[in-house]
């Protein structure tokens, strides 16, 4: 309809949230402590609403403790309630299909299909996707589809909400013929590499087994004439369900391997592992990532006894991944692979997503594991929470490229000063013949400062200095773990008191550091008001005056006031023995601004306001 229901820069707030649900968004841009590119601390707009009173954040708050709190907190319910996952009786019920949750059309990316002998189409890539658009081309949707799975829809096909996309075996991934041909079997040794067992049913069924050495067991599809058509790899565990010199058809499956059930991975569950992900570990036995977009080749030769993937990139270039021995493949030859995705069977690597895939999947990536262990315990945390750490753990980078900045090479710098270093260049050239000025060749100086000095070289006839542009330095995020982040802090007395103490003072009394006081710790230490809460430099560098409208009102109330008294006192003094006729100033009991009797404490009256007066204290 068009209609607007959250402006940008708007907070979200319960109701908004529940209309946007309504309209079946599944994701929405918003803003977070991840992106924000306030140097200090947040800016209100990106940490958004204060959880404890449900309105937008005040200045001043320590989100960085109240984050600590929120996810230490419940880390001490995760030490107790220790689940041993495992069994089938804890199992999650696994999916088996797919179903739209919006109506419109379908339409198929990177998917390459074959049909089997039962006429039903069976998915050979294992990141292929479908895509529901609504009559305007916009995407509604996207799923991804597992390999093996059926696809139940054609392309271009319109589908109602609900309608099942594809299903799948959720016990077994198939390995399938991509080509009709005749089975041979390669390095399938009985007791070597492939053990025959005999099932309860009586039916023999041979699986794969553990190897060492340069066997690699493989099924090759031949034409009649004994021509290699296709390559299928059999990693271990996986069950064979075709014999030696069987024809085939495109799409039959010739082994199995067993899916990964969800609950019993074995997992390190509970605290462990969210200090892995926030130390940014590197796990044992990782998977090896895809370093570019393209297309996968699993040669049938080995190198250095190590089986290898190419990926074929789309401007030919070819790039190698050795694949440890026995590792589970998750590609097949023509797969169509993204920078990042796992080849292999394994958990990934922070530092490997972040190099090849970049800033915003590494943080996602921590976020989603975090996020994962507290709700596997049933514990709900706020995603800024994690966010704001994050930000920390993100917010140095290396100099690779010094460019014509005075930075070396190798430095890890704050990327907020290495942003301010780099822009600070914008308005600087770099001077390529200094001619007659005072210039040095490859100095780099104030765009202005040049112009000036070459308008007074000209007008005295001599030759002015040529420039071109400054080369900016370029660096490579790093991601640190809380404990190392810590460390690096730009404040050194923050450091000092964490850890490595003397290395981090020795360091910086020999670098000359200066210490801003910004941060929480620095100002405990030395005995100062936190520059938090009250003690926010918004709040503290206030002052109070008054507005002079409001001041006039008042002088013409305190006229009033006086003349009252006045005349309360003349009437008084009537009344009474004979006696002069007292002043304004001679009666004490109506001085404005008489100082009080020792022990007795006066509340300052509306006359002792001064005009403009500066804040006490």
């Amino acid at each position: 309809t068009d209609e607007v229901i959250v402006r940008e820069d708007e907070l979200i707030t319960v109701e908004i949230a529940r209309r946007i649900e309504k309209m079946g968004l599944e994701k929405i841009q918003v803003r977070s402590p991840m992106t924000c590119e306030s140097k200090l601390g947040l800016c209100r707009l990106c940490y958004g609403m204060d959880l404890s009173t449900g309105s937008m954040v005040e200045e001043g708050l320590a989100a960085g403790i109240v984050a600590a709190q929120s996810i230490g907190e419940p880390g001490t319910q995760l030490t107790m309630r220790t689940f041993h996952i495992g069994g089938t009786a804890s199992r999650e019920v696994e999916d088996n299909e797919i179903r739209t949750r919006r109506a419109g059309k379908v339409r198929f990316a990177r998917i390459r299909s074959v049909e089997n002998t039962e006429g039903r189409n069976i998915v050979l890539t294992r990141n292929g996707e479908v895509i529901i658009i609504d009559p305007k081309e916009r995407e509604l949707e996207r799923y991804t589809i597992p390999n093996g799975a059926t696809l139940m829809v054609r392309e271009d096909q319109d589908v109602e909400n609900g309608a099942v996309l594809c299903t799948w075996d959720p016990h077994s991934v198939p390995i399938l013929a991509e080509v009709g041909g005749r089975i041979r079997f390669e390095d399938c040794i009985e007791g070597k590499t492939v053990r025959t067992e005999r099932e309860a049913s009586g039916t023999q069924r041979r699986t794969v087994i553990e190897h060492r050495g340069d066997l690699q067991p493989l099924i090759a599809l031949e034409d009649e004439t004994g021509r290699t058509l296709a390559y299928a790899h059999l990693p271990e565990r996986a069950s064979i369900d075709v014999q030696e010199g069987q024809q085939v058809s495109a799409g039959t499956a010739l082994a199995r391997t067993p899916r990964e059930a969800l609950g019993t991975q074995d997992i390190t569950g509970g605290l462990p592992r969210v200090t892995e992900l926030f130390e940014a570990r590197k796990p044992k036995d990782p998977a090896v990532v895809a370093e570019v977009d393209g297309v996968v080749e699993l040669p049938a030769e080995k190198k250095r006894g190590k089986r290898v993937i190419l990926i074929r990139a789309s401007d030919n270039t070819e790039v190698e991944h050795i694949i440890p021995q026995g590792k589970q493949l998750l590609v097949h030859t023509g797969d169509e692979v993204r920078a990042g995705d796992a080849l292999v069977r394994g958990p990934l690597v922070p530092h490997d997503i972040l190099r090849v895939s970049g800033e915003e999947a590494v943080q996602q990536y921590l976020l989603h594991e975090i996020q994962n262990v507290y709700r596997s315990q049933r514990v709900e945390i706020d995603d800024k929470h994690i966010e704001i750490v994050i930000a920390q753990m993100l917010r140095k980078k290396r100099i690779d490229d010094v460019g014509d900045t005075d930075m070396l090479p190798g430095l890890v710098v704050d990327k907020f000063r290495f942003n301010e270093i780099n822009e600070a260049l914008h308005s600087c050239v770099r001077i390529v013949d200094p001619g007659d000025t005072e210039f040095r060749e490859n100095e780099t100086v104030p765009t202005e400062t040049v112009d000036e000095v070459n308008a007074e070289v000209e007008a005295a006839g001599q030759q002015p200095a040529t420039y071109d542009e400054p080369r900016a330095a370029i660096g490579v995020t790093q991601l640190l773990g809380i404990t190392k982040a810590a460390v690096a802090s730009e404040s050194f007395i923050s450091a000092a008191s964490f850890q490595e103490t003397t290395k981090v003072l020795t360091e910086a009394a020999l670098a000359g550091k200066v210490d801003g006081l910004v941060g929480l710790k620095e100002n405990v230490i030395l005995g100062h008001l936190i520059p938090a809460g009250t003690g926010f430099h918004i709040h503290q560098d206030a002052e109070v005056r008054i507005r002079r409208e409001a001041l006039e009102e008042l002088q013409a109330e305190k006229e009033r006031i006086l003349a009252a008294r006045l005349n309360l006192l003349a009437e008084g003094g009537d009344s009474g023995a004979p006696a002069e006729q007292p002043s304004a100033a001679s009666a004490p009991s109506i001085a404005p601004s008489a100082p009080p009797e020792p022990g007795n404490v006066s509340q300052p009256s509306i006359l002792d306001v001064q005009p403009d007066a500066p804040p006490e204290g």
